[in-house]
């Protein structure tokens, strides 16, 4: 719902009614993520996408019935359907798509909701989606600190508000499975969560031009990123216009800091383009003994890569540790320029995301997604 928010609350602000379409299950080479969203406007307006194209006309259709009849619907397109070819699915995958009403009586907490996703406070929105008909689309909206509305059941609303905070804190969606009351082994009730984390973070060290050229594909990721170099005539806003902030500091100091602060997780992306030992070394120490990473990857050749290597196991880095650095950094494209190495060292991160190997999708066979 994130891309379409905007216009969602415009609708809502106004008194309007809008049908939401929703992807809260994918199977083998679905085309879009759960979380991914379509509205069906008060005017016959279409905004967003849940397939790229596979299945928008029939997804437009079935929201112009929500409008018309209230009733929520949970509709799988997929191979395994009669009429798969008919909706355009033809890719393989299968989805599973909720459609329902959204109007001030439905979803009273949207303006609190948009308001956290502008402010890039967390919020999780969590919806039955499938379930006894009383309960569907009912919904809890879960703070770190607080929750909105409700599921129908006090049990259930327990259950999801402590499972969404989960998915929150990772930045993931998900659909959990319980009883109709909240049974945490039991079956029957589906609640989709969809978790608006804040961005994740990019922290680029070294101003550099490959810097500038990192920092621009990161954005395009959607990577909330920072820029860090010790010296005040590189670091500058001006030279990375693709990045959030420069932040002039020892980039060791700056990390530790960070990640003091609990501003480092899991999603958390490094990448160390110093290719300076005595930049480079410091900041590895701190940042292979961190707890939580993405990924921590360092530029350099393979004299540099060595080099470093020594270093590190001087300083007492463990081999497990130093097991965790992505060093040389990026896949190997063949890439010469700046924007051609950011492209490299963006695809490693998508890759070990994902468990991807980084060969050619031509050389293989089975699904593209497993």
């Amino acid at each position: 719902m994130r891309d379409v928010v905007g216009q969602l609350e415009g609708w809502w602000n106004k008194g309007e009614t809008a049908a939401l379409a929703t992807v809260v299950g994918t199977y083998s080479s679905a085309p879009r993520q759960p979380g991914a969203s379509m509205l069906v406007g008060p005017g016959g307006e279409a905004v967003g996408s849940v397939s790229g194209g596979c299945v928008e006309g029939a997804v437009y259709e079935l929201g112009h019935q929500v409008l018309t009849d209230g009733r929520p619907v949970l509709q799988r397109y997929g191979v395994s359907d009669d009429d798969a070819f008919a909706v355009g699915l033809t890719c393989g995958g299968i989805i599973d798509i909720f459609v329902e009403k959204i109007d001030q009586d439905s979803y009273g907490q949207l303006g609190a909701v948009a308001e956290a996703i502008r402010s890039e406070s967390p919020v999780a929105v969590a919806t039955v989606v499938s379930g006894p008909a009383e309960r569907l689309g009912k919904r809890l909206v879960v703070w770190p600190d607080r929750t909105e509305g409700g599921t129908g059941s006090a049990r259930l609303d327990d259950a999801v508000r402590d499972d969404a905070r989960g998915l929150l804190d990772a930045g993931r969606n998900a659909t959990l499975h319980y009883g109709v009351d909240g049974q945490r082994r039991g079956e029957g009730l589906d609640v989709f969560v969809e978790s608006f984390a804040p961005p994740p973070r990019m922290i680029v060290f070294g101003a550099i031009d490959f810097a500038a050229a990192v920092a621009k594909i990161g954005s395009f990721l959607g990577f909330r990123v920072t820029v860090c170099d010790a010296r005040p005539v590189f670091a500058t806003a001006s030279r990375f216009p693709g990045a959030n902030e420069v932040v002039v500091e020892w980039p060791h100091r700056y990390l530790a800091a960070e990640a003091e602060a609990g501003r480092i997780d899991a999603r958390s992306v490094l990448c160390v383009l110093t290719h300076d030992p005595k930049f480079d070394v410091p900041l590895l120490e701190v940042a292979l003994r961190l707890p939580e990473v993405g990924y921590i990857g360092a530029m350099g050749s393979r004299r540099t890569h060595e080099d470093r290597l020594a270093r590190l196991r001087e300083a007492g880095v463990t081999e497990a540790e130093i097991g965790r650095m992505s060093s040389p950094i990026g896949l190997d494209l063949g890439a010469r320029t700046p924007e051609e190495t950011a492209v490299s060292i963006a695809a490693e991160m998508i890759a070990l995301h994902w468990g991807g190997a980084g060969a050619r999708l031509a050389e293989r066979e089975g699904p593209i997604h497993v």
